[in-house]
């Protein structure tokens, strides 16, 4: 919405910690803004009911009955003019998808990038029109979409916004980040979920039965023809067709599917026949310079990315390593009906490997590992490549991390260290806990709870 000249822009700010609430205030204070701080949702819904607010900043973990999405959904109806800025260190897809159609305006990570925070601000108090919330579906995200780094929290903010289009979708990231979790995720949260998803793998398919299997074919069309076959975009009308590794595509088969967004004509046959499929697209090389070195037609680039999901790569995120290797060590234990632990130092160990198989390498390792264990995986039960990664302090400075990227890694390096003990991390850091508080917070690291640490 936009504020007047002659009245502030009054600004709720909700988190039940008092340094981060002191924090976002001094990065959205300024000229014409009025500043006001709670630390509960109640107190923030209570507010909502008395009171108007141009924009709330809530966290969305509020250690409390209820959340931040609660906040948010207390405002937009008590005044849906009021714009909404979520904020979490653990983000997940679901509440990402709730999050966006309950109308938030935005949903941040932390730590905070000062300029990101600032800048949405700005552009939330600017706004001039709120689109009106999107009904939510009731389905819950697709298993193996795991993580709750900055990255991730982008992804699925992103599909969130996907699963209410039905724009072209392309998902670009390296083998074996997840591309076809993320096609499924954006066809499950859509108003398509309940019809058909239809994957096809483009580049594991020869030029000819690649054309049948997307177009179909009539019977007598070629050899072996023996029945007309419906194509997956017919197969999938209604739904959402996923097609796998689109950058391997040979150039003729390129014509024919910018051809077929508009119809479809089956091999063999002269009729054309019209569909309704969303398409979703994913690719492991890069598009722009398979572009620009005339190996993919850009007209068919620019008809499949309108919207475009970057995965991040295992070794871009991983702090969420040990969340996964705990998923798939319990997938793969029910599997083998066995009750497998791992040792911390193997967690520390596969955690510094760089996988250059991403999230699909480290599931098939981990389901190798509990297949041959003996109940407990240790440290000289991993791979010799992963025992033989380099050691943090190569780890540290071989990629030129920033100053803050570095400090994260090391306050990560000294809790694992002490067990999760905080007393003895403020120690061995030289700083006192309240410190050690302040940093985690900023730096985005979940300390463990005294209780678990105990347990």
């Amino acid at each position: 919405m936009t504020t007047t000249s002659t009245l502030p822009a009054r600004i709720l700010i909700v988190d039940d910690d008092v340094e981060t609430c002191r924090l976002i205030a001094e990065l959205v204070t300024g000229t014409g803004r009025e500043l006001q701080q709670c630390q509960t949702a109640a107190k923030a819904i209570e507010l909502a009911r008395k009171e108007k607010f141009d924009l709330v900043i809530s966290d969305i973990n509020l250690n409390g009955p209820e959340s931040g999405l609660d906040v948010l959904k207390a405002f937009k109806e008590a005044n849906p003019a009021s714009e909404v800025l979520l904020i979490s260190g653990f983000g997940t897809l679901e509440t990402a998808v709730q999050a966006v159609r309950a109308g938030a305006f935005d949903y941040i990570s932390k730590p905070f990038n000062i300029g990101e925070v600032r800048a949405t601000v700005s552009r939330a108090l600017g706004r001039d029109r709120k689109p009106a919330p999107l009904q939510t579906h009731g389905e819950a995200p697709p298993e193996g979409i795991i993580g709750r780094t900055a990255g991730m929290l982008a992804v699925y903010k992103q599909i969130a916004y996907a699963a209410d289009s039905m724009a072209p979708v392309l998902i670009q990231g390296e083998s074996g980040t997840g591309k076809e979790l993320v096609a499924r995720a954006i066809h499950v949260h859509s108003a398509r979920a309940a019809k058909p998803f239809v994957a096809v793998n483009c580049g594991a398919i020869t030029e000819t039965l690649l054309e049948s299997e997307l177009f179909g074919h009539v019977r007598g069309a070629f050899t072996g023809a023996v029945a007309d076959r419906k194509g997956v975009f017919e197969q999938a009308h209604g739904g959402t067709v996923f097609l796998d590794e689109i950058g391997d595509m040979a150039p003729a088969m390129q014509v024919k599917l910018l051809r077929v967004l508009q119809e479809i004509r089956p091999v063999g046959g002269n009729r054309a026949i019209h569909t309704d499929a969303r398409v979703v697209a994913a690719t492991n090389i890069d598009l722009d310079r398979a572009v620009t070195e005339q190996r993919f037609r850009q007209d068919l680039f620019y008809r499949l990315s309108v919207i475009v999901i970057r995965i991040p790569a295992l070794k871009e995120r991983r702090e969420d390593i040990p969340l996964l290797i705990e998923q798939f060590v319990r997938n793969a234990s029910t599997r083998t009906g066995r009750h497998v632990m791992i040792s911390p130092e193997a967690v520390v160990a596969l955690t510094s490997y760089r996988w250059p198989g991403n999230v699909r390498e480290l599931e098939n390792t981990i389901e190798r590992l509990v297949v041959f264990s003996r109940g407990r995986i240790e440290l000289a039960d991993l791979p010799d490549a992963v025992l033989a990664a380099p050691s943090l302090e190569e780890r540290m400075f071989q990629d030129l991390p920033t100053l803050d990227e570095l400090e994260r890694r090391y306050l990560i390096h000294v809790l694992e260290a002490v067990g999760g003990n905080r007393s003895r991390a403020a120690e061995a850091l030289g700083i006192d806990r309240r410190t050690l508080y302040r940093m985690a917070e900023r730096l985005g690291v979940a300390l463990k709870d005294e209780s678990e640490r105990a347990g």
